[in-house]
C-alpha cells in the first residue's frame, strides 16, 4: 500500500542541470528517511544524498557543492537538484524511503529509478 515514484531524469549536456522528484503515497503513517541513490551497470548502488527526519543532510563527496536534496513533508516528496552535471554523474537514480505504514512498523521502499545521462 506504499508506492514510491521518481521523475525528472533525462539527457543533458555537461554543466547542465536536472531536478529529480520522488513522491511517496499510499497508507503512510509517517516518513522517517528519504534519500537518493544511483547505480551504474556493473557497480554497486551508492548513496548520493540523504535527508533524515532529524539531523543534517548528507552528500557523497563526489556531489558536494553541486547537488542539493530537499523535502516537502506535506507532499511526501523529496527533490534532488543537480547542477554542474558531469559525465560521471550518468546513472540510474533511485529514490529511497523509510516509512511507517498504517499497518505496522517502519519498512524500506524503493522507486523504480529514473535514468540520468550526461553527455555531449
Amino acid at each position: 500500500q506504499v508506492q514510491v515514484v521518481e521523475s525528472g531524469g533525462g539527457l543533458v549536456q555537461p554543466g547542465g542541470s536536472l531536478r529529480l522528484s520522488c513522491t511517496a503515497s499510499g497508507s503512510i503513517f509517517g516518513i522517517n528517511h528519504m534519500g537518493w541513490y544511483r547505480q551504474v551497470p556493473g557497480k554497486a548502488r551508492e548513496l548520493v544524498a540523504a535527508a533524515p527526519s532529524t539531523g543534517s543532510t548528507t552528500y557523497a563527496d563526489s556531489v558536494k557543492g553541486r547537488f542539493t536534496i530537499s523535502r516537502d513533508n506535506a507532499k511526501k516528496t523529496v527533490y534532488l537538484q543537480m547542477n554542474s552535471l558531469k559525465p560521471e554523474d550518468t546513472a540510474r537514480y533511485y529514490c529511497y524511503v523509510r516509512a511507517t505504514s498504517t499497518s505496522g512498523g517502519p519498512s524500506d521502499y524503493w522507486g523504480q529509478g529514473t535514468q540520468v545521462t550526461v553527455a555531449s
